[in-house]
């Protein structure tokens, strides 16, 4: 049996916000592994959506350059260990100069970077500012006559995203470009992880499902205990769920419903159709969460971002498919050191 330590316990609830008592329930339940006790509290619903802000605590910028053509872009993220060193000039000047770098040649990966004569230049600059800096990821993404490309880096530097789109001609990729800046800046602001719902791995699909139910379910405890209206409990969250059996049901349960409702018949088919959408848009939350095509678009909520690229293509005469897109923010996914202050004072007092 695993010696559960409070630091344990501490860091569970950090990444999950789950009471202190549930954490270490689960870490026992679990023989002190820690990815199992966060999956037992996920499938309980005790987990709540993990707090990016807490667990992020790299500091840096991201660079962004896009040729004056737009057939080639390039963003970068680097890291500092303050933020104060990156509102730094020097840092700010290498950040500038890696980004030109990279768009300019083009290396493999950050280890093909570092391996390159500009290695050196890196380390010289970062030698003079005195802090640890490090590349951590960087992509380029190349356009042709039929691609449109186009991206957004955000005004605090923090963000920076490309996205390209296969056009049926060159006229409809010179178009569609500026709908490819609005779509970048939703993707700033949304936080895609994927670029489709097609995209998600089905064991990840039907663990997200059992603990988003539970999640909800104990919401509904409480607004039930407030005498407020309950959340709908969805049987499914992701398209990728959806089959033809599953809608073909949830199109029999509806004109079920209006049979019951004593509805007539005649006007079923002015009926069916919404419902049946609302069912969808019920149990599709992971897709319009996570998966850039199947979000609400922000600057038109009546349609997907996929459904906006299309409509904004059919206006220039032709059609557009968003076929990838790069998404990075500083810090993102990288687990936040919490030291105990006083326990350091204590430690060094003794």
């Amino acid at each position: 049996m695993a010696d559960i330590t409070a630091a344990m316990v501490r860091e569970l609830r950090s990444a999950t916000d789950a009471p202190m008592m549930d954490c270490k329930k689960v870490l026992v339940e679990a023989d002190g592994d820690m990815a199992k006790a966060t999956e037992l509290l996920k499938e309980r619903g005790i987990a709540k959506v993990a707090k990016k802000a807490d667990r992020v605590a790299a500091e840096g910028l991201t660079g962004y350059k896009i040729a004056d053509d737009f057939s080639k872009a390039t963003v970068v993220e680097i890291n500092s260990e303050t933020d104060f060193v990156a509102q730094n000039e020097g840092f700010q000047n290498l950040v500038k100069t890696t980004t030109e770098e990279i768009y300019n040649n083009q290396p493999a990966d950050v280890a093909a970077l570092m391996a390159s004569s500009f290695g050196e230049t890196f380390t010289a600059a970062v030698s003079k500012i005195g802090e640890k800096i490090e590349v951590r990821r960087f992509t380029t993404l190349t356009a042709d006559a039929t691609t449109a490309l186009n991206g957004y880096i955000h005004s605090n530097n923090r963000i920076a995203v490309i996205v390209s789109a296969k056009c049926d001609s060159e006229k409809t990729a010179e178009g569609m470009r500026a709908m490819l800046k609005q779509v970048a800046m939703h993707a700033s602001a949304m936080k895609p992880t994927t670029l489709s719902y097609k995209d998600f791995d089905a064991e990840y699909v039907a663990s997200e499902t059992v603990g988003r139910i539970e999640v909800i379910k104990k919401e509904n405890e409480e607004l039930s205990r407030l005498k407020k209206p309950l959340k709908n409990v969805p049987q499914y969250i992701s398209m990728s769920q959806l089959t033809k059996e599953v809608l073909a049901q949830a199109e029999a349960d509806i004109k079920e419903t209006l049979k019951a409702q004593g509805k007539p018949e005649q006007i079923w088919d002015r009926i069916v159709p919404g419902s049946l959408a609302r069912f969808i848009d019920d149990n599709t939350t992971l897709d319009k969460e996570q998966a850039l095509l199947d979000q609400t678009y922000v600057l038109d909520d009546s349609k997907t971002v996929a459904q906006a690229v299309e409509a904004a293509a059919a206006a220039l005469g032709g059609t557009a498919t968003i076929t990838e897109f790069v998404r990075l923010e500083v810090g993102e996914g990288i687990e936040k050191v919490v030291g105990d202050f006083a326990a350091e004072v204590a430690a060094q007092m003794g």
